[in-house]
């Protein structure tokens, strides 16, 4: 490389200072003069390790000097910034040393010490800065996570309640149905046991009374033959009354009062006695050995009307009690209609 050319000295003349805008705003003799440097090809060549600035004349601080000393104000609070917002560690800067003045205006040591304890101070209070409004909106948002899972929670308590409460007034609710069910059912069994049994103390006592106008035809006998009973000896094919076997010569008597419609011989049935009831209803009584009433004559319950024999086709003494309702030709049986009056054959 060339080496520059000397340039002329200019004559330095106080009185033509222009007043300096960025420092005071007026001249200062503290300032100058300087002395002057014109590079050379010796004096530009490379410089290895820190840069270095050249020492100012005097107290005073230079305009350079100061201009650099904001720049580095701002790089500080920039760097420190970066690390706040981006949550990465700080970057190591590599400054110049500073005059003396810098580090007073830093308020710490002289330097480079001065500018890296200040950026330090800058960088570690802005990054505690961030971690401690990251640390309050983290608890922020826990705080608001477990209020809405406690809410939440609440809100299926509350529901798990009300279906159990649900639960238990319907269970209630059954059982107050099924128990009303049961008394209902229980009383209309009790009702319908009560009308039986009432319907059953009516019904003996109007059989009680019937059987105070009702009376059997003789005392003392014993069942030979019953209603339907089959065998040649009937004319039917079947026995058609009810055969009280007693002694030759027994008492007969009128089961109910009535009128005597015959009284004679009526061939296989022997001497015969007919009584017409009230109601139409004829009892015959059949193979008497004597009779003791006229036809026309009223009788009344338990006189007597004949004697037991064995009159007609018989094979013994026994008295054969016939009933016709309303005079028909077919008899029924003589054992539900006695009983049915109240008499127990």
């Amino acid at each position: 490389m060339a080496s520059n050319r000397p340039a002329p000295t200019a004559p330095f003349v106080p009185s033509q200072r222009q007043p300096d805008t960025f420092g005071y705003g007026s001249y200062r003799t503290d300032e100058g003069p300087f002395e002057e440097w014109n590079p050379t090809e010796e004096s530009l060549a490379s410089a290895r390790g820190r840069h270095r600035v050249a020492k100012q004349r005097g107290g005073g601080l230079a305009r350079s000097s100061t201009v650099l000393g904001v720049g580095v104000i701002a790089a500080v609070g920039a760097g420190g910034m970066a690390s706040a917002n981006t949550g990465k560690p700080p970057v190591s800067i590599s400054l110049p040393d500073l005059p003396a003045s810098v580090g007073s205006l830093l308020g710490e040591g002289t330097g480079h010490q001065a500018t890296q304890t200040a950026l330090s101070s800058v960088t570690t209070t802005t990054a505690t800065d961030a971690d401690s409004s990251s640390s309050g909106a983290g608890e922020t948002l826990r705080n608001r996570i477990i209020a809405q899972a406690a809410q939440q929670q609440n809100q299926l308590d509350t529901k798990a309640s009300a279906k159990a409460v649900a639960a238990a007034d319907k269970a209630v609710s059954d059982a107050e149905a099924k128990a009303e069910q049961a008394a209902a059912a229980k009383a209309a069994d009790a009702k319908e046991k009560a009308e039986a049994s009432a319907k059953q103390k009516a019904e003996q006592a109007r059989l009680a009374e019937l059987a105070k106008q009702y009376t059997l035809p003789v005392v003392s006998y014993t069942i030979t033959g019953t209603f339907g009973q089959a065998g040649s000896m009937w004319a039917s094919g079947y026995h058609t009354g009810l055969d009280f076997a007693a002694p030759t010569g027994t008492l007969i008597k009128a089961v109910h009062s009535g009128t005597v419609t015959e009284a004679g011989w009526a061939g296989s049935y022997g001497y015969r006695t007919i009584i017409t009831l009230d109601d139409g209803t004829e009892l015959w009584f059949c193979h008497q050995s004597s009779i003791g009433v006229k036809v026309g004559q009223k009788v009344s319950t338990g006189d007597v009307i004949g004697r037991v024999g064995a009159t007609g086709n018989v094979t013994g003494p026994h008295l054969h009690l016939e009933v016709h309702p309303n005079g028909q030709a077919t008899a029924i049986d003589p054992m539900t209609w006695l009983r049915g009056k109240g008499l127990n054959p």
